[in-house]
C-alpha cells in the first residue's frame, strides 16, 4: 500500500521537513543551512525503506543525524530502524513505557479489524505486532520533557495510542509533531489512505487499545492551540483547519474517533 504522496517530501518550516514513506511520514527536524549541521530523525518508517530515508538524508544534510526520536514503536514507525542504526551509528529515544516494547521484553497487542471502517482496518489482522529488539542501542528519553538534539522543542506522552506514544512540540512556532495520537486522513480507509484525502481523525482504530487515555492525548494537545501539525499519517495541517478541526476532535471524540465496537473499546461507547 502506497500512498500518491509516498517520496514527495517537502519543507513546512525551513527545519521541518515531512517525507511520506508508503503510508506513513517520517520527519527531519534540522535546518541544512545550519553551518553546525545538526539535526534528528523521528520515526524510521515502514520496512525495506532505510535506502530511501538514507537517500533523503544525505541530500538534505551534510551529517547524519544527532540522534533517532520515536513516538512509538509500532511496525510501521520503526520498520527501518535496525538498518538505520547499522549505517548511522546513533542513539535511539523513546519513552520509558514503550522501551519493552523496543527491547524484545513485549509485543502489542494485536490489530482489531472489528473496528471496520474501510479495507485497511479489515486486513489490520495481517500486520505485524511484535516488539523489536533494539537491545542498549535505544534509550530513554530524558525526564521533564527534554528531548535529545531538539533544545527547543519538548516531548509530551501522549498514551492511548500505545503506552509510551510521545507528541513533539515547539512553543516558539506552534509546531506540533503529532505521531499516531491523531491522524490527518481516516487511515482505517483504503481509498482516503492512497489518495491522501485530508480528514481530521482519532489514531488509528485498530491499532489503538486505550480509549481513555487517547482522548485524553488529544485534549492535551488542543489545549497547546498549534499552528502547525505533522502527524504520523496524512499531510501535515496548520492554520484556521487546524485550530477548528482538532477543537472539534477534542470535542466530539466519541463521535469522531472511538469506533463503535472493537476488542478494546469500553462498553460504555458502544
Amino acid at each position: 500500500m502506497t500512498s500518491f504522496a509516498s517520496g514527495e517530501g517537502l519543507a513546512y518550516r525551513p527545519d521541518i521537513y515531512c517525507l511520506p514513506i508508503q503510508i506513513v511520514n517520517i520527519c527531519f527536524i534540522g535546518d541544512p543551512n545550519d553551518q553546525q549541521g545538526k539535526w534528528v530523525l523521528v520515526d524510521a518508517g515502514m520496512p525495506s525503506s532505510a535506502k530511501k530515508i538514507i537517500k533523503a538524508a544525505e541530500d538534505r544534510f551534510a551529517n547524519p543525524p544527532h540522534a533517532i526520536i520515536l513516538t512509538h514503536g509500532h511496525f510501521d514507525h520503526v520498520g527501518a530502524i535496525i538498518e538505520l542504526i547499522e549505517h548511522w551509528r546513533v542513539p535511539v529515544y523513546a519513552h520509558t513505557l514503550e522501551l519493552p516494547y523496543l527491547t524484545g521484553k513485549s509485543d502489542y497487542p494485536p490489530a482489531d479489524p472489528s473496528v471496520h471502517g474501510g479495507l485497511i482496518a479489515e486486513l489490520s489482522s495481517l500486520f505485524p505486532h511484535d516488539g523489536i529488539n533494539l537491545d542498549d542501542r535505544v534509550k530513554p528519553l530524558p525526564e521533564h520533557g527534554v528531548v535529545p538534539g531538539m533544545p527547543d522543542w519538548q516531548y509530551i506522552h501522549t498514551p492511548g495510542h500505545t503506552p509510551g506514544h510521545i507528541s513533539l512540540y515547539r512553543e516558539a512556532d506552534g509546531t506540533l509533531i503529532a505521531g499516531d495520537a491523531f491522524v490527518t486522513v481516516k487511515q482505517e480507509s483504503l481509498y482516503k489512505v492512497l489518495t491522501q484525502e485530508q480528514e481530521i481523525s482519532g489514531p488509528p482504530k485498530y491499532f489503538t487499545t486505550d480509549w481513555v487515555q487517547a482522548e485524553k492525548s488529544v485534549k492535551r494537545l488542543a489545549a497547546l492551540d498549534p499552528y502547525l501539525a505533522v502527524t504520523g499519517h496524512g499531510e501535515p495541517m496548520f492554520g484556521e483547519l487546524l485550530k477548528d478541526n482538532l477543537q472539534l476532535l477534542s470535542t466530539k471524540f466519541q463521535e469522531i474517533a472511538v469506533p463503535e465496537h472493537g476488542r478494546y473499546v469500553p462498553e460504555k461507547s458502544h
